[in-house]
């Protein structure tokens, strides 16, 4: 099995935030396994889905993203999945907006909700990051990351929300496991 987590905060106020692209990504792969109803497990949000032929939690903690790891290690424990089973999606400054990447390990590169995730189940995850860009003002990256995408910046988001979820189902058909 595998656990793919969008990390996120909970909330309809934050709910088209550039800090919750990891739920979006995640909402999409639902949309597209016409999966079950998300329910309330683990400090989150949890669905079983299949997905490119492979058994799937789908999560999006409820911690708020600074506690993100609160939800990824109980629901790993639980179904027994290891770190390199874990894919880990979510926003990333240090990429312009409109690019994706998929990374093996690292570090969190300041990112609250990687910190914690990796504080709570170790680093050795596949991540992948979803560019929002930096702010056009320097020292305003938490602002930016709680405001919403602006109405012209929505279709590159779908077009980017599609590439992530490519990105997730090549990983799942060809099991990688060494990026």
């Amino acid at each position: 099995m595998w656990l793919i987590a969008g990390l996120g905060n909970p909330g309809e106020q934050y709910a088209r935030t550039r800090h919750n692209v990891g739920f979006m990504v995640v909402d999409a792969l639902h949309r597209l396994v016409h999966g079950e109803a998300f329910h309330k497990d683990f400090h989150g949000l949890a669905t079983k889905s299949l997905l490119s032929g492979q058994p799937c939690l789908l999560l999006k903690p409820q911690t708020f993203m600074n506690r993100s790891g609160e939800s990824i290690q109980p629901a790993a424990a639980f179904y027994k999945i290891p770190p390199e089973r874990i894919i880990v999606i979510h926003d990333e400054l240090d990429l312009p907006f409109g690019e994706v990447r998929v990374k093996r390990t690292g570090g969190h590169a300041g990112h609250n909700g990687v910190r914690d995730t990796i504080r709570a189940i170790g680093g050795d995850f596949i991540r992948i990051r979803v560019g929002v860009g930096r702010p056009p003002v320097k020292g305003a990256a938490d602002v930016y990351v709680l405001a919403n995408y602006r109405s012209d910046e929505q279709p590159l988001l779908a077009a980017q929300i599609e590439t992530a979820c490519a990105a997730v189902g090549e990983i799942l058909q060809k099991s990688l496991v060494k990026l």
